[in-house]
């Protein structure tokens, strides 16, 4: 399969398929980080108010350093740079602004719909209870929604609450994502370090879930390999995989011949492949945590093609667009520029997005229409 040189990077506003605009093309978004999404130029101000000390002495070099900082190779390393912006979202107003910039971000990017994960217990640092953190996430995210409306953008964004795998809180968190099912929240996940940190440690909050039938997506697949799945599915009764790329693992190629590729399936990877369950993709993301070191450090060496090729359903996403200065507008531009994608892979990644959301059978039919439609035109 041909590829165009690697020495161009397309950025956000050239970048172009089939000489359509990515940016115009209707996108969903799964897996993105409220605190990995919030704008350095507002980490930089609110620090400052703060009396919280930088690194830099200005909001472009403050860019800068987070995405230094995030290559990094290793998920330990890439997850310390949270530290300062999780530092200025300890109050309800910051909570508020920063919703609704992520939602404002979003929608010039041309997401019609994203699911924003967070970790409530992480934002108490200054008095906030859980609840008061969630309603102040949730009152930014409907101003951003009501803002891009204005500017005739339509965008619906419901949250995912995550609960922190080294900690010891998760069934207070999914007691808090059942308080709010009807108010916003979607879904629960499991966020932070995955190694070591199995799911299985969370069965009284996993179990109450499943007995409450509240969708659950968690990390897996990531920093650690099949084992991490095997606990997202069975103990965690996981509708999708936070990335998934270790899925991978159980794949064995037998022969290749020219784009011709004899594949082995594990029992895992067949699962995953004929449940359909999501994979939750973040491709430079995977890069920059040392997810995909089994197959190298390039975009090219990304497992992603091959899923995509096999059937697994494969979904773009960002992670954190802050510490890996990106959109799915340049993710998706990235992977069309690796693996020669054209206009209609880009939309059946996002038919893919559309049907393993955690809306309702018709909202998820509705917004199907919409990107079909969006492609179409």
């Amino acid at each position: 399969m041909s590829r165009p040189p690697r020495s161009h990077r397309p950025s956000r506003s050239e970048a172009q398929i089939e000489g359509v605009p990515v940016r115009s093309l209707p996108k969903v978004s799964l897996h993105d980080h409220l605190d990995g999404g919030v704008r350095a130029a507002t980490v930089f101000e609110l620090a400052n108010e703060a009396g919280i000390e930088l690194p830099t002495s200005d909001a472009r070099s403050l860019c800068e350093w987070f995405a230094d900082q995030a290559d990094s190779g290793s998920l330990v390393d890439y997850i310390k740079t949270f530290d300062l912006t999780i530092a200025v979202m300890q109050t309800a107003e910051n909570l508020t602004r920063i919703a609704r910039e992520f939602v404002e971000d979003l929608a010039n990017d041309g997401v019609i719909y994203a699911e924003v994960r967070w970790a409530p217990e992480q934002h108490q640092a200054q008095g906030l209870t859980l609840d008061e953190a969630v309603q102040a996430v949730q009152d930014g995210l409907e101003e951003g929604e009501d803002a891009a409306d204005e500017n005739g953008h339509a965008i619906h964004v419901a949250q995912i609450l995550s609960a922190m795998r080294q900690a010891d809180r998760s069934l207070e968190i999914a007691e808090l994502a059942l308080r709010f099912r009807d108010d916003g929240v979607v879904a629960f996940d499991l966020a932070g370090p995955e190694d070591g940190f199995p799911a299985s440690r969370h069965q009284p909050a996993l179990d109450l879930l499943a007995r409450e039938f509240f969708p659950v997506t968690l990390h897996a697949g990531e920093a650690a390999g099949l084992d991490s799945i095997r606990g997202a599915l069975l103990d965690g009764r996981a509708l999708r995989l936070g990335h998934g790329v270790r899925i991978a693992e159980d794949l064995e190629v037998i022969e290749t011949e020219g784009d011709e590729v004899r594949v082995r399936f594990g029992d895992l990877a067949r699962w995953v492949r004929d449940r359909e369950i999501a994979l939750e993709l973040s491709p430079s993301s995977n890069l920059g945590t040392g997810a995909i070191e089994a197959w190298g450090d390039s975009l090219e060496d990304h497992p992603f093609d091959l899923l995509y090729q096999l059937g697994f359903c494969v979904t773009v996403n960002t992670d954190n667009r802050l510490m890996s200065r990106t959109t799915i507008t340049r993710e998706l531009s990235l992977l069309a520029e690796a693996f020669d994608y054209d206009l209609e892979d880009v939309e059946q990644f996002q038919l893919n997005a559309a049907a393993a959301t955690f809306l309702p059978i018709e909202q998820r039919e509705e917004l199907i229409d919409l990107i079909t439609e969006g492609f179409d035109r």
